[in-house]
């Protein structure tokens, strides 16, 4: 029964392709991936930032709350 070849090349036993084969391979998938990439709509880039700007203002409050609360408990801990 014949062994099946996998989709990968095999890495070449030399030392010096051995090290420059993973930047080639990775710079092939980059390649390949930067084509799939398609620019957003409109609508698509409106949804993705209000959705970032939703989290970085939940973000932004959880923050001040933890510093509000925070800054009276320090100040009865240490008694300054």
């Amino acid at each position: 029964m014949p062994r099946k070849q996998s989709k990968e090349a095999a890495v070449p036993q030399n030392s010096l392709l051995a090290a420059i084969h993973p930047v080639v391979k990775f710079g092939n998938d980059s390649y390949r991936l930067i084509q799939r990439c398609t620019k957003p709509s409109l609508k698509e880039f409106k949804k993705i930032a209000l959705a970032t700007t939703v989290g970085f203002s939940i973000m932004g409050f959880i923050g001040f709350f933890v510093k509000l609360i925070h800054i009276p408990i320090n100040n009865i801990i240490v008694g300054s």
